[in-house]
């Protein structure tokens, strides 16, 4: 396949350019500054110099590729703004074929117990953009295109994402930290096997909607339990609250504190997926 990526060189987007390079396809990717081209060059794909602002570009790209993964994020008061500029291009210029877009775990809230993806959602503030965004994208289904959401659990690996956050935390501090009493679930995934569904995506029915987790809900004790023995400190934890966490991650402390458990097998089951990444607190003990 001919794929455009936005996000190509971001933490996942990374691993996605890995998928699809071992595939055999032909990637391009957008590219916002000089380092991302050259991280997208050296995966393998060829870079596109743009914004996610600029509609024609975008619109172009997608039109020219037989399917779109969109990754990219602002991550900034923006993020919702532009992410709508972005997606309806990308989405339009997919047309017909499949434009895999991206939602989170966190927009479904606190799950009280475990849930699939035809739970209601009740987003954190810092994710309450995503829903909108996402009845748009599935909605134009009924113009004809091929709209698919993917939407990740929290993700780690490849010495990345929001535990390696914590590993430091614990290096530093000598103690790595959990949440309150270290009872809230959280639900991760490895950054390879989202990658790997994401790439899975692009053959999925239009208007599907796939929770990126493995079925393993770990508490933040747990978690930080693992990372302990990661990070050469075995069983050193200590507890921190809500409001101290929000002093390093801002609006992330508070999606954080999420009770969240996800059981679904939908991903599996209609596209095949197979994580290879089974035992979550086992990584993180490892370090991986």
């Amino acid at each position: 396949m001919k794929v455009f990526v936005t996000g190509g060189s971001g933490y996942i987007g990374r691993s996605v350019l890995r998928v699809l390079q071992e595939r055999g396809d032909e990637v391009t990717a957008l590219a916002r500054s000089d380092k991302s081209a050259t991280v997208i060059s050296e995966l393998g794909a060829t870079p596109v110099r743009g914004e996610l602002t600029e509609v024609d570009l975008l619109r172009n790209s997608a039109a020219a590729a037989d399917g779109v993964i969109h990754l990219a994020l602002t991550g900034d008061e923006r993020s919702g703004e532009i992410d709508q500029i972005a997606s309806d291009a990308l989405s339009e210029g997919a047309g017909r074929n499949p434009y895999v877009h991206t939602g989170g775990a966190w927009t479904w809230g606190n799950t009280a117990g475990e849930v699939d993806e035809d739970a209601p959602y009740d987003p954190p503030l810092i994710t309450a953009w995503r829903v909108a965004g996402e009845e748009r994208v599935l909605a134009t289904k009924k113009q004809g295109r091929h709209p698919v959401v993917i939407s990740p659990g929290l993700v780690y690996g490849r010495q990345g994402g929001l535990p390696g956050f914590f590993a430091w935390q614990g290096s530093e501090k000598g103690a790595v930290p959990y949440l309150g009493d270290g009872g809230t679930h959280w639900s991760l995934v490895h950054v390879d096997d989202i990658a790997e569904l994401y790439v899975l995506a692009l053959k999925a029915p239009a208007g599907g909607r796939y929770l990126g987790t493995v079925g393993q809900n770990p508490t933040t004790k747990e978690f930080a339990e693992a990372l302990s023995q990661a990070v050469g400190i075995p069983g050193k934890t200590v507890s921190v609250s809500v409001a101290e966490l929000s002093q390093s991650l801002g609006m992330v402390a508070d999606a954080l504190a999420l009770d969240q458990r996800f059981n679904t097998t939908r991903a599996r089951d209609e596209l095949g997926w197979q994580p290879k990444h089974l035992d979550v607190l086992d990584d993180l003990a490892r370090g991986v």
